[in-house]
């Protein structure tokens, strides 16, 4: 049974209260902190997005393998899915030659390779990596857009990551998909895991944004 705590609180308040400092040194660390202070160059910022989209195709195939579980139907929503616009944006800014051109680090191998460890099963574990990514986008995606437009010098065309064009309303996508992951943590035995596992999603967000830095001074 869930613990009193994440019952009350609801699992996605339980995740945010128990992930809030590596939340914090998330948007501290490496380029995700150069994109927050309006000066990342384009280079560290297409490397981002290459390692990314490793990590939204693992999340998205496993949340379509698992879209008729009980526990992960309302987060394998179409919609939300960011692997397309991630390649988009990838052909405007790179070229059509960025899958051979633009590299892959070792840290973005190891971070698709936990959220595809994460599908096995029943796939609950997706469940931490779907609140890090697809709710960090729905909460941040119009500051980093707009950030990102500005270092970048480019225009929504380059930028198609951060917009939701089958979502209507995002305020209330935003509160059903929370609600989903609350409701996931109501039929679980051990919501616990989750919060164990979205910590460690965000500790390999960490290590890719610093290994992108890195990759650039080198």
């Amino acid at each position: 049974m869930p613990s009193a705590g994440t019952d009350q609180a609801g699992l996605a308040d339980e995740i945010r209260r128990q992930t809030a400092d590596l939340h914090r040194l998330a948007e501290r660390s490496g380029v995700i902190r150069e994109i927050l202070r309006g000066r990342v160059d384009r280079a560290a910022y297409v490397m981002l997005l290459r390692n990314l989209l490793l990590v939204y195709e693992q999340l998205e195939i496993g949340l379509r393998r698992h879209r008729a579980s009980p526990l992960l139907e309302g987060l394998a929503r179409s919609e939300i899915y960011r692997a397309s616009a991630l390649e988009h944006d990838l052909q405007v800014l790179a070229g059509p030659g960025w899958r051979e051109a633009v590299p892959v680090l070792a840290s973005g191998r190891h971070y698709a390779a936990r959220v595809a460890a994460s599908a096995d099963g029943g796939g609950d574990l997706l469940i931490p990596h779907a609140y890090v990514r697809y709710l960090g986008d729905l909460n941040g995606g119009l500051v980093l857009k707009r950030l990102a437009a500005r270092a970048l010098a480019v225009g929504d065309d380059a930028l198609s990551f951060y917009d939701f064009p089958a979502i209507a309303d995002l305020i209330a996508f935003r509160a059903s998909y929370r609600a989903a992951i609350d409701n996931a943590g109501r039929r679980a035995g051990q919501p616990a895991n989750w919060v164990a596992e979205a910590a460690e999603a965000f500790r390999l967000n960490i290590a890719l944004s610093e290994a992108v830095m890195e990759a650039g001074r080198s």
